[in-house]
């Protein structure tokens, strides 16, 4: 039977950083996915966004018109499945009670210190995987149809300039002369800090690789299997054949349930679905930079395979069947904002986005049982976050002093 010092179950990009972090502080380290490769499942899909100026959370809306839209699926950002909502009511109610006005600057304080550094920290791991070909740092663009949107979306960037943001107000000309081949808008914000990774399953590869040419070992496994000896130490079964050891990290995006759960721990994860398509551009139009049609809900963003359309979120069983109603409501949208043109894609892709309800991962050990780690639910920001949050249980699992205060991402703070 093999052994090693730390078994990591999950090969995202959050599972991957964790290893990467804990071998480099002399931990022998076994990453473990069910597809025995690194980002497969939520690291493949997102919108490749390193985004180092999201301090203000995705909040549960409290606009009563614009709940009753929602309601009706009528706003394109956001749909949910009605057969679904008994299974998900309870963590929408937890989600909106979190998204309280007077929690919102708590919540700030809490997600700054990972996000002020997860730029730094992915531009250290890049650079040792020779992956900086990944890597843009000209920011992202939030575009706004209307006067009132635009003033809207102006006011919410003058209040992020007080952390010391580079953010740019753009009027209809601004945006034409960073993205000339735009239909006229009214506007926009350009957040300069924010970085973007023109192919994220390729970047969780390039991190899986490092880790695997430092000696790591990255094995098929399904991690329903993990069981505690009466010793203390973790076992599970592997493609390889059965390993044991001397602790365990949970990094399984949604799925962390299915360690959690049998443990006996009453975790409110929840997920937000979401889907992509890629695009060719037509005669030769460029996009530029990863691009938000706020007032409709979705996201271009320029990848290696083509341009990435993102949709938001939605509400349903987190294994149902794909309905990827969004991508089909926002295309004629996209396609009148930009020249889209053939579908590159033989059908949508679709993920899951694990959230609590305040929007912060859980990193840190769990309660009840020694050597049991936790670093999941980082929502929306799982490739923001991922090797910051993997440094900080990185820290906390050696024992070193953590770099930043953990205490608000502890898993028993619900």
């Amino acid at each position: 039977m093999e052994s090693t010092d730390v078994v990591v179950l999950g090969a995202g990009i959050v599972g991957v950083s964790a290893a990467l972090h804990l071998q480099a502080r002399g931990r022998e380290v076994a990453l473990i996915d069910r597809a025995g490769a690194a980002g497969q499942e939520t690291s493949f899909g997102n919108a490749g966004l390193i985004e180092r100026s999201s301090l203000i959370p995705y909040l549960f809306p409290r606009d009563p018109a614009r709940l009753v839209k929602y309601a009706l699926n009528l706003l394109p950002e956001a749909h949910y499945h009605f057969s679904a909502l008994p299974a998900v009511s309870p963590w929408l109610l937890r989600y909106w009670r979190a998204s309280a006005p007077e929690r919102v600057e708590r919540n700030i304080a809490a997600r700054r210190p990972l996000i002020e550094n997860s730029l730094s920290e992915h531009e250290a791991l890049i650079q040792q995987a020779g992956a900086g070909e990944l890597l843009r740092k000209n920011g992202w663009i939030k575009l706004f149809r209307s006067q009132e949107t635009l003033a809207a979306g102006f006011a919410d960037a003058e209040r992020l300039r007080a952390y010391g943001l580079h953010i740019e107000s753009l009027d209809s000309a601004g945006v034409a002369a960073l993205e000339p081949h735009f239909a006229p808008i009214a506007g926009g914000v350009h957040y300069r800090d924010t970085a973007a990774i023109i192919d994220p399953a390729a970047l969780s590869k390039a991190y899986a690789d490092l880790f695997v040419s430092r000696g790591g070992r990255l094995l098929a496994g399904d991690a329903r299997s993990l069981s505690q000896d009466s010793d203390g130490r973790w076992r599970m079964a592997t493609a390889a054949g059965p390993l044991v050891a001397g602790a365990a990290a949970v990094a399984l995006g949604p799925w962390s349930d299915a360690i959690y759960g049998p443990l006996g721990y009453r975790i409110p994860l929840g997920w937000k679905r979401g889907y992509h398509m890629h695009y060719a551009a037509k005669d030769g139009a460029r996009l530029n930079h990863t691009i938000l049609d706020a007032d409709v809900g979705y996201l271009l963003a320029p990848m290696r395979r083509g341009i990435r359309l993102t949709s938001g979120a939605e509400f349903a069983r987190r294994d149902a069947p794909p309905t990827p109603v969004q991508i089909e409501t926002c295309e004629p949208a996209a396609r009148r904002l930009f020249p889209l043109a053939e579908r590159l894609d033989p059908e949508p892709w679709r993920g899951a986005r694990p959230c609590l309800p305040d929007m912060l991962p859980i990193v840190g050990p769990a309660p009840r049982h020694e050597g049991l780690w936790f670093d999941f639910g980082h929502a929306h920001h799982g490739l923001t976050l991922g090797p910051v949050t993997g440094r900080l249980l990185a820290e906390m699992m050696t024992g070193e002093t953590p770099f930043i205060d953990p205490t608000p991402y502890r898993a028993d703070r619900f």
